[in-house]
């Protein structure tokens, strides 16, 4: 049986539950009041576009029609069987080969300018400053440097070669130098991520590593190297990414003219010039699922590490 001071008790209790309640409830739906501004965007201009763009690769859309006829698996069958759409895979490796020189040319600046050298500040900036140049105008400069007579063909004047060369208009040359421009223009932005994640290493790994006697390529390999593995990872994804969407480089210099013809200045031509909007469609599909593929093939050979604290 209950007393006469234990009912109370319990009933004043139950106000101070409920209040509770609410407050958990207020911590638990908090987070979500700050997201949802940023998931309506995300879904507004991102999901909804990439749905549409999915239901208009079925379709012989050519972008004014307002009822598209459904043609359904054609546009995907026409990317991998005709040869002239079919080849901006193999204009990707050139620049795919020169990500991963970009990848190694940063690396190595990153881990010589990470110790103690002369004038390391003003290297750094010497190597970042390239990507803060505008594309087009890096095109424009580079478009006198290898002209016929420009830059290029001068200093190797100098040296008593005369190659006679036409740098952007022999089809076995256009992408190696369309694509060491790349090369060019991104190594400072891979150094910059490296140089970061190899700052970040305690220094207490390398002091130990001296002390035993390690040489420098077994710090890079042995300490360097896992210890910037997230940073390695990510650099890769976009090296990948990056060179099934090179656009602008090729774009200003050349048009696509030739070999040098991208996947990403065929989708533009297919959907602006030739109003083919379908094909286009299908093509950023394509594109979208290699990314999405490779990302995930990432992620299995190289899985994030985490520490659990708990």
């Amino acid at each position: 049986m209950l007393d006469a001071t234990t009912a109370p008790r319990r009933e004043a209790a139950r106000p101070v539950t409920a209040a509770g309640g609410r407050r958990s409830l207020m911590r638990t739906l908090a987070p979500w009041w700050y997201l949802t501004p940023a998931l309506v965007l995300l879904v507004t201009f991102t999901y909804i576009p990439v749905a549409s763009m999915l239901g208009y690769s079925f379709t012989d859309w050519d972008g004014l029609d307002p009822n598209p006829d459904f043609v359904g698996a054609d546009n995907y069958v026409q990317l991998f069987t005709r040869p002239e759409l079919f080849h901006v895979f193999f204009v990707s490796i050139y620049y795919l080969l020169a990500a991963f020189v970009q990848l190694a040319a940063a690396l190595y600046f990153a881990f010589v300018l990470s110790f103690k050298t002369r004038f390391r500040n003003f290297f750094k900036g010497v190597l970042f400053f390239p990507y803060l140049i505008n594309g087009v105008a890096i095109s424009f400069v580079f478009l006198f440097f290898f002209r016929p007579g420009g830059t290029l063909d001068s200093l190797l004047a100098i040296v008593g070669t005369h190659p006679g060369k036409l740098w952007l208009g022999d089809p076995d040359l256009v992408n190696v130098s369309l694509s060491s421009v790349s090369v060019w223009r991104y190594t400072g932005l891979s150094f910059v991520l490296f140089l970061g994640a190899i700052q970040s290493i305690p220094a207490d790994l390398y002091e130990a590593a001296g002390l035993d006697g390690a040489s420098r390529w077994q710090i890079l390999r042995h300490i360097i190297v896992p210890g910037i593995k997230p940073i390695l990872s990510l650099s890769i994804i976009l090296a990948v990414s990056g060179s099934l969407a090179v656009f602008e480089i090729p774009f200003v210099m050349t048009g696509g003219a030739g070999e040098s013809n991208t996947f990403v200045i065929q989708t533009i031509k297919l959907g602006f010039t030739f109003n083919k909007t379908g094909l286009a469609a299908a093509a950023a599909v394509v594109l979208l699922a290699i990314v999405l593929v490779i990302t995930w093939i990432q992620r299995r050979l190289v899985p994030d590490e985490r520490t659990d604290l708990t």
